[in-house]
């Protein structure tokens, strides 16, 4: 079975100044993440903005991280959409392009109930075969996938665990203790790395890691090499900048961080990029206690 673990980037996808992929820049910076010791790359995640292209450039968007990965750690795509179909739909296009696991946003602007919840994930499940991870952020959906609905979900082989971003770490440890024992569970809430590791966690999927990818990796090789004490003092590290990302869109404030931070990954896709002096000159702040 496919092992979701270690500390995961959601890579931004590098722009230039007319909001074009740039797949050059794109792959450049993917080689410093793994340089820097990420465990996995993950295109068109909330930080990859999923939400501002459409499928011929999502397909062009996970072709370039495929290639630019060559093998050497795993790839994650999202693939999630609105409705069921088109999830399907291009999951299955998805599937055919070299990637090792696909992450699934759960349905967002329509109000949806668990047992809808349930059904579109099983639907999915069974078009698809390869691995599978189901992506909870209710802040951004409108939906909480709730552990029940998880746990009936874990009857499908191919769908291996799920991504946390709610930020309620109570509903993460529900997911690791009431759900299967075989379920991978994932912290997509940086502040929340060390915390899930320690409850059964498998890794973290990591904005934050655009930024900081040594810092951020290093809580997870902390923590696995058994010293709490310095996996503690990495994630404390990392809470000015979590403060500062609540200042905008949090993953638009990640890509000018990076951008500032000497990578040209370029703007964010209107209307949410981010231009804010006030943010810009907080980030360089921020950066001077690193």
């Amino acid at each position: 079975m496919f092992e979701a673990k270690g500390l995961i980037t959601p890579v931004v996808t590098a722009l230039n100044e007319k909001e074009e992929f740039d797949p050059g820049m794109y792959k450049e910076f993917i080689n410093h993440l793994i340089d820097a010791g990420v465990s996995g790359i993950f295109p068109l995640g909330t930080n990859g903005e999923f939400y501002a292209f459409n499928q011929e450039e999502k397909l062009e968007v996970i072709k370039t991280a495929v290639e630019a990965v060559n093998g050497r750690v795993p790839v994650y795509a999202g693939t999630g959409c609105v409705t069921t179909k088109e999830t399907i739909e291009f999951s299955k296009k998805v599937q055919d392009l070299g990637v090792d696991c696909l992450s699934v946003i759960s349905p967002y602007f329509v109000a949806v109930s668990q047992d809808d919840l349930y059904e579109h994930y099983s639907a999915v499940a069974k078009a698809i075969d390869m691995p599978m991870l189901l992506y909870n952020i209710p802040a951004r959906t409108g939906n909480n996938i709730a552990f029940g609905t998880v746990k009936k979900l874990m009857e499908f082989e191919n769908i291996i665990g799920i991504k946390d971003s709610s930020g309620n770490f109570d509903n993460t440890l529900k997911y690791i203790e009431n759900t299967d024992p075989r379920i991978q569970v994932l912290a997509g809430s940086d502040s929340l790395i060390l915390w899930t590791l320690m409850a059964g966690g498998t890794g973290a999927i990591s904005g934050c890691s655009n930024v900081f990818p040594e810092l951020m990796v290093s809580i997870y090789k902390y923590w696995a090499a058994g010293d709490i004490a310095k996996a503690n003092e990495a994630q404390k590290k990392i809470r000015p900048f979590r403060n500062v990302m609540q200042m905008g869109n949090p993953n638009s404030v990640v890509k000018l961080a990076v951008n500032l931070r000497g990578w040209k990954v370029g703007p964010a896709r209107r209307p949410s990029n981010c231009t804010n002096p006030t943010i810009v000159n907080a980030l360089k702040e921020v950066f001077k206690q690193y």
